[in-house]
């Protein structure tokens, strides 16, 4: 699969480079605020992504919410990115990577072999590899808006793809983190650019911010830079001052407003408790409903639409009190939307007990 098309090189940039890669969430917004964090310590983070399908949000799509932003660049504008002060890059795949996977892509989805780890470690990998990063930093997801919700087969995707990177001479990490609940307090495309702001300005949820800290730690100790405090980054503006110059790099207004929905529904809580439960995929597929994601990959999203969360497992709440707010263009979407979350969430009287995001780390 990597020998069927091109072979990138980025060694001319005469720094390290370290790329990560998410199996995809409810809610995942990391490689937002984490390539330009990474970057800041002079790092180049060649991040290609991709745009999201069903339920779980593609990063191009979320970043296409801000005005200008420019998705498409040539092998040249990349390397000339990464080479110069910006040092981070995120964009669209060209079709030259591993094209040998579009076709396997294909006949897994007849041949019901789409779960096959395998076939799945290939898809990711040879993408990756090809890309010719120097090191690679997995976030393998598992839990019910995961892909592999089962954490055993999450495990076992994580150790094929970490040795598959290892013996093509990438070194590879992977984190094993939890996508039981959504990620944030935001679902959705232009929400979870602000989200992803407020974590480059030292806010915003704490879940989002230990996530980023995490993998940009993991990517920077396999740079050559285990030391670095990558939270003073984030607090003292390096970050934010680099998400800037990317998003201007690409053509991007990063202090234009983003866009906003027509028609909101707000769901508010029916008695006083705390809540035990929220399950991340009937989120995504709500967020989806309202029009955040698409069925097909000729769908166009619709950037404003999605869901603000107010409140998370363990948070004490009061009947009325509002739990979420819908967001769409076609208040007609809110029935559908709605119908997904049925069961979704409970409200108890006890507080659930909240695990760490980060459950293991996988090395070769």
């Amino acid at each position: 699969m990597i020998a069927s098309g091109e072979r990138m090189s980025f060694k001319a940039l005469g720094k390290k480079t370290v790329d990560k890669h998410s199996t995809g969430g409810v809610g995942d917004k990391i490689t937002l605020p984490l390539a330009p964090l990474v970057a800041s310590f002079g790092v180049a983070v060649p991040q290609l992504s991709g745009r999201g399908l069903g339920h779980t949000g593609g990063t191009l799509d979320k970043l296409e919410s801000i005005p200008g932003w420019r998705a498409a660049l040539s092998n040249e504008e990349m390397f000339a990115q990464m080479q110069g002060d910006v040092g981070a890059v995120i964009c669209a795949a060209g079709s030259g990577l591993a094209p040998a996977d579009k076709k396997l892509y294909a006949l897994r989805d007849v041949t019901g072999t789409v779960e096959a780890i395998p076939l799945i470690a290939s898809s990711i990998m040879s993408k990756k590899i090809a890309e010719g990063t120097d090191a690679l930093v997995l976030d393998v997801k598992f839990g019910s808006g995961a892909f592999m919700q089962d954490i055993e087969r999450a495990r076992e995707l994580a150790q094929t793809m970490v040795a598959l990177g290892t013996d093509s001479g990438v070194a590879t990490t992977a984190l094993l983190t939890d996508m039981s609940v959504p990620l944030g307090l935001a679902i959705g495309n232009a929400n979870e650019v602000r989200e992803s702001v407020e974590i480059l300005a030292g806010a915003g949820p704490a879940d989002v911010r230990e996530l980023t800290i995490a993998l940009a730690r993991e990517m920077l100790a396999l740079a050559g830079l285990p030391d670095a405090d990558v939270e003073a980054a984030l607090d003292d503006g390096r970050a934010m001052d680099t998400w800037k110059a990317m998003i201007r790099a690409q053509d991007g207004d990063p202090d234009a407003s983003l866009p906003t929905a027509r028609e909101t529904h707000v769901v508010a809580a029916p008695t006083d408790g705390v809540i035990t439960r929220m399950d991340a995929l009937p989120f995504g597929i709500s967020a989806w409903r309202l029009g955040a994601g698409r069925a097909r990959a000729e769908d166009q999203v619709v950037h404003a639409a999605g869901i603000d969360l107010h409140a998370k497992p363990g948070d004490r709440v009061t009947a009325g009190q509002p739990l979420f707010t819908l967001s769409a263009e076609d208040e007609g979407r809110f029935a559908r939307a709605i119908d997904a979350l049925d069961g979704a969430w409970e409200i108890g009287d006890e507080a659930p007990q909240v695990s760490s995001l980060v459950r293991e780390r996988i090395t070769a």
